[in-house]
């Protein structure tokens, strides 16, 4: 109970007010100190106090980084690598790894919230999950990494729909052309709602709204930050909060 009740009170408590900032504080004082050594160190300069930054959190060991983002790009560049499409789309996913994979395969992006860039080799286009602007069956790569688990709890200002995820990857099937492939990854584990941040669903049901998609591979980050590739999707049951990587190839029929 005492660890429920403080993930609770942590899911209050850092959308107002984040902890670590205030815990920051006790770095202050080497901050002050580093300044003063480089003032008297040669060249230092005035070092003016209205020019300096404090970034007082980023002295760390290892560098911090998310599993999930990082696996998941890696892995859909590897998987683009292998089966080199001539045009890929891609929905909703992070826009740092659009900008890189759009250097070596040309990309539309699309977003609910268009992306208002010019790079060459990408294409920006507004669009929704649930409503995409693409006809039935015209699309042989598609990807959406970490998206639909967000559709339909308004975060980012969509329609309320307890559906969403499900009518997101509905019409993620419905563009993809037979024997097209779909890179999608979800956050799995115990299902639940966890509003209005995202879902987390269990890898039979992702695999159960897109009945003519058959699944060629599953990857998996677990709740330790640990990627195994080719996974077996029971793997992912029993997590917390694991991301899942599917991909996908629809039917001829």
């Amino acid at each position: 109970m005492r660890v429920a009740l403080a993930d609770v009170l942590r899911r209050w408590i850092l959308p107002f007010a984040d902890p670590r900032h205030l815990a920051s504080l006790a770095l202050l004082p080497r901050f002050l100190r580093d300044a003063r050594r480089f003032r008297r160190l040669e060249n230092g300069g005035s070092l003016p106090w209205g020019e300096t930054y404090p970034c007082l959190l980023d002295r760390v060991s290892q560098t911090p980084f998310d599993p999930h983002y990082f696996y998941q790009g890696a892995w859909l560049a590897r998987r683009l690598s292998a089966t080199q499409p001539s045009f890929h789309v891609d929905v909703g996913s992070s826009v740092a790894m659009i900008s890189v994979l759009s250097a070596d395969v040309p990309i539309a992006f699309v977003d609910y919230r268009p992306l208002p860039v010019y790079l060459p080799g990408l294409q920006c286009i507004g669009g929704t999950a649930t409503q995409l602007p693409f006809s039935s069956e015209s699309i042989v790569s598609l990807s959406c990494l970490h998206v639909i688990e967000h559709i339909g709890l308004g975060r980012y200002g969509d329609p309320l729909d307890p559906q969403g995820s499900r009518q997101a990857a509905g019409e993620l099937a419905r563009v993809l052309k037979p024997g097209g492939r779909l890179f999608l990854s979800v956050p799995v584990g115990r299902e639940r709602v966890c509003f209005n941040a995202h879902r987390v669903l269990s890898p039979r049901t992702i695999q159960s709204f897109v009945p003519g998609l058959w699944l060629e591979s599953f990857s998996v980050v677990d709740d330790a930050g640990r990627f195994q590739e080719r996974a077996a999707v029971e793997a992912a049951v029993d997590l917390k909060y694991g991301c899942g990587l599917f991909e996908f190839v629809k039917s001829h029929g």
